[in-house]
């Protein structure tokens, strides 16, 4: 792709996320975060006005990760492994009060098209000693119910009382922006009938 047409794309899903942010749908019904043990669980559900094609199509894209979340700001699929599993590279960033952390996961991608999606990290790459992430996609009226299940054991060292609260409260916060993200995205992604 020409450097003007990748230009021209960002800007138009730019356009896309802002028009679509202020007349989303999706709703963020339930969400959880618990700490046991430095191990970290979220689940939420969330109901998108999209298909679950289309939601799928951006979910297994890591390309598009750096739109999804501002936690992200380097994301890209990588060649698959020699048995043929799709691998992703992201690189998040966070703070806790002057605590600043950049964090780098090298994973691979279990997919059953259209329905789930899973994302391993490959911990001698990464800064995770484990992380599971998997979305599940069901249809639900005119539009998607995504079911989402993340787990985690930080590989780094987290402040002591504020860390954790931190880490829940954002990956609380950070799902209500993500939904609606990503059904922008998925909406302009859609093909035109």
């Amino acid at each position: 792709m020409s450097a003007i047409k990748q230009k021209f794309s960002y800007l138009l899903t730019a356009f896309m996320l802002l028009f679509a942010t202020a007349a989303h749908s999706a709703e963020l019904r339930e969400v959880t975060v618990e700490l046991q043990d430095d191990h970290y669980y979220l689940k939420s559900e969330a109901w998108l006005d999209a298909s679950k094609e289309d939601i799928y199509r951006v979910l297994s894209d890591y390309d598009l990760y750096v739109q999804i979340s501002s936690g992200f700001v380097e994301s890209r699929n990588e060649e698959a492994d020699s048995d043929g599993k799709p691998r992703f590279y992201t690189r998040m960033q966070g703070c806790v009060l002057l605590f600043c952390k950049s964090f780098e996961r090298h994973g691979y991608l279990i997919l059953e098209p259209h329905t789930d999606i899973v994302a391993i990290v490959d911990p001698e790459e990464s800064d995770f000693d484990f992380s599971r992430e998997s979305w599940e996609l069901v249809s639900e009226g005119d539009g998607t119910v995504m079911i989402y299940n993340f787990e985690m054991d930080p590989g780094f060292w987290v402040p002591p009382v504020i860390g954790p609260y931190y880490i829940k409260r954002t990956l609380r916060r950070g799902g209500k922006d993500a939904i609606r993200r990503i059904e922008a995205l998925a909406k302009a992604l859609s093909p035109v009938d």
